[in-house]
C-alpha cells in the first residue's frame, strides 16, 4: 500500500491510530514516565542505553531516591555513585552523570539545555540520546531511531525488504511523528515494537544496522565490571592480589586496570588500587 501510492494522509493517520489504539490499551507503566522532569529523563535515558527496561525501574527510583537532583549527584562520591548502579552494566555511564551534573549546575544554571547540540556535548550523551532527552523531558518533537522504534517501520513500511538503511526509516518516520505530543507518539511506538518483538523476533535482523551482540562472558566489559564489584567489596587491594582473584591472563587485566585508571574510575598508589573519590 505505501509503496504504491506513497505515504498518503489517510495511510499516516490509520498508522496513528494503531499505534495509539495499542498505547490506550497496553501501554507500558514504568517510573520514569509517571514523575517526568528534566532530571529524572536525564538518568533514565542514561540508564536505558543498551539496558532492559525491567532492569531500569527499579535501579531509576533507588536512583533518584539517594540523588533526587542536580545537586545531589554532582556532591555524591564516585564510591557511593558506582555501588548503586550495580547491577546495570557500562559503569562509566555512571561517572558520566556526575559529569553532567556539574556542567549543568556550573554553566546552564541547574537547567538541563533543550538543545539537541548542546546535549551532544555532554559525555555519554550521543544523538539518539540528546533528541530522546529533548523529546520526553521537554515534550519537544525531535527524530530518532531505537531498537523498537525501527521494528515498528520495518513491520509497517518495508514488509518484503532486507538490509533496510535507517536512513529510510527516519524519512518516514520525520513524517509520521505526532508534532502535538511526540513524547506520547514515541511512548506509543516504543511499546508497539516492544510486542513486535515478541509476535515477529526476527524483525530486526532486516535492518541493514543489524549485528549480533558480542558474547559478555569472558569480555573486555565482563573484566572491568569485576574489577569495579571487587574494589567497591573491598575498598582497597594490592594490584597483584586483584589480578590472581580475577583469574584472567596477567597482560590483559592490567591493561584494564590501566584503562580504569585512565577513565577516572581507580586509583593506583604504591601498587595499592581503591575506586576514585
Amino acid at each position: 500500500m505505501y509503496k504504491s501510492s506513497g505515504l498518503t494522509e489517510d495511510i499516516i493517520d490509520n498508522f496513528r491510530k494503531i499505534i495509539y489504539n495499542y498505547f490506550k490499551q497496553f501501554g507500558r507503566n514504568f517510573p520514569f514516565r509517571n514523575d517526568i522532569n528534566p532530571y529524572n529523563v536525564l538518568i533514565s535515558e542514561i540508564m536505558l542505553q543498551q539496558t532492559q527496561t525491567n532492569r531500569v525501574s527499579q535501579k531509576f527510583l533507588e536512583f533518584i531516591k539517594k540523588y533526587p537532583d542536580f545537586y545531589s549527584l554532582a556532591n555524591a562520591s564516585n564510591e557511593n555513585i558506582l555501588k548503586i548502579w550495580q547491577g546495570l552494566g557500562y559503569n562509566r555511564r555512571a561517572l558520566a552523570l556526575k559529569i553532567i551534573a556539574k556542567k549543568v549546575i556550573e554553566e546552564y544554571n541547574d537547567i538541563l539545555p533543550d538543545s539537541i547540540d548542546v546535549l551532544k556535548t555532554f559525555p555519554q550523551i550521543g544523538n539518539n540520546t540528546a533528541s530522546s532527552i529533548v523529546t520526553f523531558a521537554y515534550n519537544k518533537p525531535t527524530y530518532f531511531i531505537e531498537t523498537n522504534i525501527r521494528r515498528v517501520y520495518i513491520y509497517f513500511f518495508f514488509p518484503n525488504k532486507l538490509k533496510i538503511d535507517d536512513k529510510d526509516i527516519m524519512e518516514i518516520l520525520k513524517n509520521t511523528i505526532d508534532i502535538n505530543n511526540p513524547r506520547k507518539w514515541y511512548y506509543a511506538l516504543m511499546d508497539y515494537g516492544v510486542m513486535l518483538k515478541k509476535s515477529h523476533p526476527e524483525l530486526h535482523k532486516r535492518s541493514k544496522h543489524y549485528k549480533k551482540q558480542s558474547k559478555f562472558k569472558g569480555s573486555n566489559r565482563q573484566i572491568r565490571g569485576l574489577i569495579i564489584k571487587r574494589l567497591l567489596e573491598e575498598k582497597k587491594m594490592i594490584k597483584e592480589e586483584l589480578i590472581k582473584i580475577l583469574g584472567f591472563s596477567e597482560k590483559r587485566t592490567i591493561n584494564i586496570i590501566k584503562q580504569l585508571e585512565d577513565e577516572g574510575f581507580l586509583i593506583i598508589k604504591d601498587k595499592e588500587i581503591t575506586i576514585s573519590k
